[in-house]
């Protein structure tokens, strides 16, 4: 079904925070009838599957405030306003995990949570990895862990890896990688 017959009559800000805005927008139906929806705006993200040469990748251990937990995950971010999503990918690896890629693939791109959000999130395959220095954000606490390609969708399959970018970037990759580099699966 196309935006056709849905129509936005009022948009009222409820939140304007550092990550996100939230609004409650009334609109008007395809059958004429109103209704509310509350939905997030969100800058977007980006989530890369750093692949070296070795057949490896790297998560991040992080504390999520909002799942109470830790959580692996593939090296992520948040665009900056402007941003392209390469340039924030390329700048969030280098800040998560202390690498450098000479060659970027984008895996995909999705909206994260359609039912109330607009967030888009840009997955990148990152590979010919060269060290640099890790600087992560003041706020950010990392362990860095180092697992085979495998294994790490192993993990997805035993619920060790729970955050959906990073489930999808992990088989997005596994299927790029039996196609382009066999011998690493």
């Amino acid at each position: 079904m196309s935006a056709e017959g849905f129509e936005t009559l009022q948009r009222e800000a409820v939140f304007e925070g550092k990550v996100v805005r939230l609004y409650v927008d009334k609109v008007r139906l395809p059958n004429g009838e109103e209704a509310e929806r509350e939905v997030i705006e969100h800058m977007g993200a980006v989530g890369m599957v750093a692949l070296d040469e070795k057949g490896g990748i790297y998560l991040v251990r992080q504390y999520r405030h909002a799942t109470g937990e830790e959580l692996l995950e593939i090296p992520a971010g948040k665009l900056s306003p402007g941003e392209a999503p390469i340039d924030c990918a390329k700048r969030e690896l280098m800040e998560e995990i202390g690498f450098e890629a000479r060659d970027w693939e984008q895996l995909a791109s999705f909206y994260t949570s359609p039912g109330f959000s607009n967030e888009m999130l840009y997955l990148y395959l990152a590979t010919r990895l060269e060290k640099g220095q890790a600087s992560p954000d003041e706020d950010e606490f990392l362990e860095v862990i180092h697992v085979p390609l495998g294994e790490a969708l192993a993990m997805v399959d035993r619920k060790e890896i729970k955050d959906a970018k990073s489930i999808a970037g992990i088989a997005l990759a596994v299927l790029h990688v039996r196609h382009q580099y066999p011998s690493h699966m």
